[in-house]
């Protein structure tokens, strides 16, 4: 009887041993610790609002409030950035940071100069290659431009980030400043750059992609 007690007991522990580990391997907790890169320009530079606003910021913010202490934000962004800039810089970004996550905002720069779209999704899969050779996850953050620039132009540049995104198989965020772009309330007065009311929607068109990398 007392042996029948200990097996009964001792299956217990086991259930309930085995249900804790299910339990944390499901919770945010569990979560192994990854370094997130932004690669972007001044949209993510927080070009032009209170540095403690900008959506790159916010997003340390919430991560540290999901998962305490584990997730490190790298802000590799600059204003004016393009992707030819970019991939100069970002051999040594990939060897000092080492991200788990590259996030990829960059393009609107390049359109905006009139770059052939041809050349920016060229670079752009560069990019794509360079961090996944490097065994990062990449998201890509799609961008549209003006309708000044004409259909055919503003379709081919678009076109780009659905391209690369299919090609190497990265996550696709189409566009970025969804719900901003054209809303005078959320833009800087040159109607180019979002304002500090912006950044929290950019945050959350973001945020989906960025926490199932995760």
């Amino acid at each position: 009887m007392q042996t029948f007690k200990f097996l009964r007991s001792n299956t217990k522990n086991q259930f309930l041993t085995g249900l804790t580990l299910i339990t944390l391997s499901l919770s945010p907790l569990a979560v192994s610790a990854k370094t997130i890169m932004i690669l972007g320009d001044s949209i993510s530079a927080g070009y032009g609002v209170d540095p403690n606003h900008a959506w790159v910021k916010l997003l340390q913010q919430r991560l540290d409030q999901h998962y305490p202490k584990q997730h490190k934000v790298v802000n590799a962004s600059v204003s004016g950035e393009t992707t030819s800039g970019a991939l100069a810089r970002l051999p040594k970004l990939l060897q000092t940071y080492k991200p788990d996550i590259v996030v990829v905002e960059l393009g609107g720069n390049d359109a905006l100069r009139g770059q052939p779209p041809q050349m920016i999704q060229k670079n752009l899969a560069t990019l794509v290659q360079q961090s996944q050779k490097a065994k990062a996850n990449v998201i890509l953050f799609g961008m549209k431009i003006p309708p000044n620039y004409g259909k055919a132009y503003s379709t081919a540049f678009e076109n780009n980030y659905r391209v690369v995104s299919q090609q190497y198989r990265v996550k696709l965020l189409p566009f970025f400043m969804q719900g901003i772009a054209g809303n005078r309330h959320l833009m800087q007065q040159d109607q180019i750059h979002p304002n500090n009311d912006a950044q929290k929607l950019l945050l959350d068109n973001a945020y989906p992609y960025i926490q199932k990398a995760l």
